[in-house]
């Protein structure tokens, strides 16, 4: 039997950062082609000598400018045909956890701009990009509670405020920060240091590090991590 198909390979990276308490998540404008000035996700389609994962690295470098330590394969977008309106395109979509603060965007190649949004305040997308954000979300919001990807998203010195604050934007919802404060101190993996914070209201308060080297060995001996919010 002959086989015809004409299908695209495309990669898309959701990349989530924190800042002044809100969830944003990374948007870039097309520059050329029928969907030209809308926003969309960093990324394109993948070349033919390269993997999935060297394509949606090469596609942040050159649409934003930037290099991420975190990075998981998130979805398989390619169900509805016409999810592109130039050709039949399957889309693997990854996401990524940055400290946005510490980030300089420069958009380039086939991207006009490039720009945090707080995921409250989205521009409307081009493709189905609005559904592979919304299911990134909810990875996100999963994987909250039972592996510390959190930290990716904070300094790695920060007040304790932040850590709670954090997990109540993305869970979107207020949790009990007495029991939130103990339970993550009883794992031994969020050391207070001898620095403060900047004094806002009252005397400073402690900055505090996640230490991923004893994380990591503890996982090793069959550590769980798990936050329950019922």
């Amino acid at each position: 039997m002959e086989i015809v198909q004409n299908i695209k390979i495309a990669v898309d990276a959701i990349v989530f950062g924190y800042s002044e308490n809100k969830l944003n998540v990374l948007l870039i404008k097309q520059k050329f082609g029928i969907l030209k000035n809308q926003w969309a996700l960093v990324g394109g389609f993948v070349k033919n000598e390269e993997t999935l994962f060297e394509a949606v690295n090469r596609e942040l470098l050159e649409e934003a400018g930037i290099k991420v330590n975190y990075l998981e394969q998130l979805f398989t977008f390619g169900d509805d045909i016409n999810r592109d309106p130039r050709f039949r395109v399957i889309s693997i979509a990854y996401f990524a956890l940055v400290n946005s603060t510490k980030l300089i965007l420069t958009a380039d190649t086939d991207a006009e701009d490039a720009k945090w949004f707080p995921i409250n305040e989205l521009p409307t997308l081009a493709f189905d990009h609005l559904e592979i954000l919304q299911t990134a979300k909810e990875r996100l919001q999963s994987k909250l509670t039972y592996q510390p990807i959190g930290f990716d998203l904070l300094s790695k010195e920060f007040l304790f405020s932040d850590l709670e604050n954090l997990y109540c934007i993305i869970l979107e919802k207020e949790i009990d920060r007495r029991n939130f404060r103990k339970k993550i101190l009883s794992f031994g993996i969020v050391e207070e240091t001898n620095k403060y914070g900047l004094k806002t209201k009252g005397r400073p308060a402690k900055l505090y590090k996640f230490n991923k080297l004893k994380y990591n060995k503890l996982l090793k001996e069959g550590f769980l991590f798990d936050i329950n919010f019922a």
